[in-house]
């Protein structure tokens, strides 16, 4: 109960929020909701698909395939595939996340999940097109070869830590309440 009272309570404020600035004619708070509605619209037409194809590579990947190629035996190539993965992922990390846990279950390396990760924050193809159209290509080429190093020897690191305390991912568990 208290959960939802909170709820109620931070829809009431924006509501407030949004009903003031209108009426002291600030528009900062249509504004708010245009951003509101626009980012909503985004996400309504982008999850769904990244979300279909995160099921099909649950049911058409096979787990010794990605074991073989991203498991913690399958040597520094898993990295870059990672780095590869990563660069096309559409969604950005709300895509990501969810394809990192299938990986996981799979059989993918921590090392690899974690450079997934980390990448699919860094180094997305249209990121990386739009940041170099702003910045310049020297820019994001020096970033990136300074970064992805970082990354993956992060990972890697992460990883093997991890790795030898015996670390698992839990399940998501359901809470009734």
């Amino acid at each position: 109960m208290k959960k939802h009272t909170v709820l109620i309570a931070f829809v009431m404020a924006f509501v407030a929020f949004v009903l003031l600035s209108v009426t002291s004619g600030r528009h900062s708070g249509v504004r708010v909701v245009d951003s509101l509605f626009l980012f909503g619209k985004q996400m309504l037409l982008l999850v769904p698909f990244a979300f279909i194809l995160i099921g099909l590579f649950e049911v058409w990947i096979p787990r010794r395939t990605v074991e073989r190629y991203l498991g913690s035996r399958s040597g520094f190539g898993a990295y870059l595939l990672a780095i590869g993965l990563a660069g096309t992922t559409v969604g950005g990390l709300y895509a990501a996340f969810p394809f990192a846990y299938a990986m996981y279950k799979k059989g993918a390396a921590l090392g690899v999940i974690f450079t997934y990760l980390a990448c699919a924050g860094i180094c997305r193809i249209p990121m990386t097109v739009f940041e170099a159209s702003f910045l310049g290509i020297k820019f994001t080429l020096v970033r990136l070869f300074v970064s992805l190093p970082l990354v993956v020897a992060a990972s890697w690191i992460m990883g093997a830590y991890l790795h030898k305390r015996n670390y698992a991912v839990r399940s998501p568990e359901v809470r009734e309440e």
